[in-house]
C-alpha cells in the first residue's frame, strides 16, 4: 500500500450471507493470492483447480504445503538452483522423483526452525503428514494431467497409516462434568483470582457460548461468525453458516433464549460503544471486537479444565464439547439420523461412532478387578489373631 497505509475493506454484500461471513471468505482468498504469487507461474493450472474443486480453508492448506516443500527442496536438497520459491523451473520439478517426496514426508515428522533468538521445534503427527502427502499428489497429479509432466510419480509415494475414526479414543464431558462446568461458569467457583477479575465481566457471555455448544454440537467457525441478526426470537430460531456455504436454521429451547437475552441485555456492551464493524458480532471480547477462534478456544478450554480437575492447558478443546453434545444426545435416547442432522454429519457413520461410546465402561470394568483392594481385605486382621 502507498506510504504503508492500510485500505479499510468494504463489504459489497448481495448475498443472504452476513458481512462477517463474506469478509471471511475474503480474507481465505486474499491469503490464498499471496501464497500463489510466491510460487512458480506453472502452477497456475493446479491453482484453478483448487479454486474450483476444494473448499476455502482446504485450498489454504494445500497451497502452505507446497510453499513449504518449494522451501524444502531449496534449503535442503540440490534439485533446484532457485534462491526463492517463484523461481523454480518446471524442468527441476520434473526431477523430482517419489523417493524425494517420500523424504520430504519423513522430514515434516519432525523439523527445527532457527531464528537469530531461538530454535523450534516442529513435530507432526500422521494426519498432518497425510494432508501434505494428499497436496503434492494433487499437484503432480494436475501438472500431469495439464501435460506439463510427462510422469505421474504419486504411486511412488510412501502410505501414511492415518487412525481410523472408529479407532480412535472420543473424548466428551459426561454429564457430571457438563454440570460441574456449567457451576463453574455461573459462579466462579474455581477460577483463579486473576481469571475471576475477567470472569466478573464476561460470565454471562461465557455462559451462552458454553451452553450453545453443548445444546447444538456448533463447530468453533459456526459459533465465532455469530451474529444479533442471526436470531429471530419471535420465531425462537437462529441462523448458521454450514462448510460449503450450507444455512442451517436451528430452533432455540428455553435455556438457549434465557442465556443469549441475559447476555445482550445484561452484559454486552450497546452498539452506540461498538464500532460500525462490530456492532452486529455477537460475543464480544473485552475490547469491543468480534471474539476470535482462538480466544473461544482458550475459554472452552479453562472451564473444561475445572470440569475435568486438570491443567488449562489439558483442558477439552470446542470439538470436543461438538462430541458432549452428541454423546448426550444419543444417552438420551435420541435417533442418531435427527443427531447427524443437527450436527451436519456428512455420514450418519460418523453418529453411529458416539452411539458405540459408553461413558464409564472402562471405569467399570476394571472396577470390578480391585486386585490390591481385595488382596488387603482378605489378609487376615492381627486383632484377630
Amino acid at each position: 500500500m502507498a506510504g504503508g497505509s492500510t485500505k479499510k475493506i468494504k463489504i459489497h454484500n448481495k448475498s443472504d450471507k452476513p458481512d462477517n461471513v463474506v469478509a471471511r471468505e475474503h480474507e481465505i482468498t486474499e491469503k490464498c493470492k499471496r501464497i500463489e504469487e510466491e510460487l512458480p507461474r506453472f502452477l497456475r493450472g493446479f491453482f484453478a483447480y483448487l479454486k474450483g474443486n476444494v473448499l476455502p480453508m482446504t485450498r489454504l492448506a494445500y497451497l502452505q504445503d507446497i510453499r513449504f516443500f518449494m522451501q524444502y527442496l531449496i534449503r535442503e536438497t540440490a534439485l533446484t538452483e532457485a534462491n526463492e520459491t517463484k523461481e523454480i523451473k518446471l524442468t527441476e520439478l520434473a526431477q523430482v522423483q517419489a523417493v524425494d517426496v517420500n523424504m520430504f514426508i519423513d522430514h515434516c515428522r519432525q523439523y527445527t526452525v532457527e531464528t537469530e533468538d531461538s530454535i523450534t521445534v516442529y513435530e507432526n503427527h500422521n494426519k498432518t503428514l497425510a494432508r501434505k502427502k494428499s497436496s503434492l499428489s494433487v499437484m503432480f497429479k494436475q501438472l500431469y494431467r495439464d501435460g506439463l509432466l510427462d510422469k505421474n510419480i504419486t504411486d511412488g509415494f510412501d502410505p501414511i497409516r492415518v487412525q481410523k475414526v472408529e479407532e480412535r479414543e472420543i473424548k466428551a464431558l459426561q454429564d457430571d462434568e457438563v454440570m460441574v462446568m456449567l457451576d463453574a461458569v455461573s459462579t466462579g467457583q474455581g477460577l483463579t483470582p486473576h481469571e475471576r477479575s475477567y470472569w466478573e465481566k464476561t460470565k454471562k457471555r461465557d455462559k451462552a457460548i458454553l451452553i450453545l455448544f453443548l445444546t447444538y454440537g456448533l463447530r468453533l467457525s459456526e459459533l465465532q461468525q455469530l451474529n444479533i441478526s442471526s436470531f429471530n426470537f419471535s420465531r425462537g430460531e437462529f441462523k448458521i453458516y454450514r462448510k460449503r456455504g450450507k444455512e442451517s436454521i436451528m430452533p432455540m429451547n428455553e435455556s438457549v433464549t434465557m442465556v443469549i437475552h441475559d447476555y445482550i441485555n445484561n452484559e454486552r456492551r450497546t452498539e452506540e460503544e461498538l464500532l460500525e464493524e462490530n456492532r452486529d458480532a455477537l460475543f464480544l471480547s473485552l475490547q469491543g471486537k468480534r471474539m476470535t477462534q482462538r480466544q473461544i478456544r482458550e475459554l472452552v478450554k479453562k472451564y473444561t479444565s475445572i470440569a475435568l480437575k486438570t491443567s488449562r492447558g489439558a483442558g477439552y478443546s470446542p470439538h470436543k464439547l461438538r462430541a458432549t453434545a452428541a454423546t448426550s444426545l444419543i444417552g438420551r435416547g435420541n435417533s442418531i439420523y435427527d443427531v447427524a442432522a443437527l450436527l451436519d454429519h456428512e455420514q450418519v457413520t460418523t453418529t453411529q461412532l458416539y452411539a458405540r461410546h459408553k461413558a464409564n465402561v472402562k471405569r467399570n470394568l476394571v472396577n470390578d478387578m480391585e486386585w490390591e483392594t481385595e488382596r488387603i481385605e482378605s489378609l487376615p486382621n492381627k486383632k484377630d489373631e
